[in-house]
């Protein structure tokens, strides 16, 4: 399990996910070896991984959250078939494995997408629960402190200052072809150095630098931090769906936003309007959360529960018997058979 000296490096990757070492070492209070080290084994473990991500703005797509009701017999097969799809990210085993959450990015064009139709006509799926996402209130890397031992606000304000996250302006702009190869180095390791980017592109690295900061400013690209909770003291989650008032809308997202152990937080389409993600360590952690944080947040009238009980696919990664791996590139991986 992670160690306080861990949790502030991840702490810190959250907040400037391709910080060198350096910087890093001298917010956590350690030496730069003793970061790369620590990180290294981190990542060998298969706890971490830090990832560049194209923005699905770029080509149009909505994200959603889906959950998918089923016949337990046929779980094994659909969540197979679930993290081989590109489309899907965060996907999730829950409610004694009746049920598959995860996040969808499909064109918002007036047409049913096709990945939730043959999702549908999969064997011994019930239902399919679509609900947009209207507005997210977690902003990048804010999950921190709700997870583990945190560092202090000067240390964050420096990260912030040295490495601050650009404002996009604008929609974000499409990858141009030659950008290509750039964008599947930081899809695999979101750290990768300039040199490496710059061997691996055959651009200068004074290239490199200007096109990163070119697509990070307009918002095409992105940098998440997969992890395993399990292996940073939180085996027990849950996905929280909530209802409350259009007037009570904002500062309920808000407020549940800001709760402990809440990592993302959303108002969505559907019945219940809000949705959030909480990390425990058991049931009686979990159940503190509701009848102690989630009832102060005012205009909540409603809620049910999805409760993990096993991760299929992060962002960018598959997790595989506890550990997070590479997926297949964007669309090179193989399709689930058309039921």
């Amino acid at each position: 399990m992670a160690d306080t000296l861990d949790n502030h490096i991840l702490h810190a990757l959250h907040v400037a996910p391709r910080a060198p070492f350096r910087l890093v070492g001298e917010v956590v209070g350690a030496s730069e070896q003793t970061v790369a080290r620590r990180f290294r084994a981190m990542s060998r473990a298969g706890t971490v991984r830090v990832v560049g991500l194209v923005n699905p703005a770029v080509h149009g797509l909505a994200s959603s959250v889906v959950r998918i009701s089923l016949r337990p017999d046929r779980l094994d097969a659909l969540a197979e078939a679930v993290t081989r799809l590109p489309e899907v990210s965060f996907a999730n085993i829950t409610s004694g494995g009746s049920e598959i959450v995860c996040s969808l990015e499909t064109p918002h064009d007036g047409r049913v997408p096709d990945v939730l139709r043959r999702l549908a006509r999969f064997p011994g799926v019930q239902k399919v629960d679509t609900r947009m996402i209207l507005h997210t209130y977690s902003p990048p890397g804010a999950d921190w402190a709700s997870l583990g031992p945190s560092l202090p606000e000067d240390a964050v304000a420096r990260l912030q200052e040295r490495y601050p996250r650009p404002v996009p302006q604008g929609p974000p702009v499409e990858p141009r072809p030659e950008d290509a190869p750039l964008l599947a180095v930081l899809a695999e390791d979101g750290r990768a150095s300039q040199a490496t980017l710059a061997e691996r592109t055959g651009w200068t690295p004074g290239r490199v630098a200007r096109r990163i900061e070119t697509l990070e400013r307009t918002g095409t690209l992105f940098y998440d931090v997969d992890l395993i909770p399990e292996r940073l003291g939180y085996p027990y989650g849950a996905a929280v769906w909530l209802r409350t008032t259009p007037a009570h809308l904002h500062a309920s997202g808000t407020g549940v936003a800001a709760l402990p152990r809440v990592v993302f937080a959303a108002a969505t389409s559907g019945e219940q309007n809000l949705m959030a993600i909480a990390m425990g360590t058991d049931a009686a952690d979990f159940y503190d959360f509701l009848t102690h944080s989630l009832a102060t947040v005012p205009g909540i009238t409603d809620y049910t529960t999805s409760v993990r009980l096993r991760t299929l696919k992060q962002a960018a990664s598959l997790v595989h018997r506890g550990r997070l791996v590479a997926q297949a590139p964007r669309g090179g991986g193989p399709r689930p058979p058309t039921p």
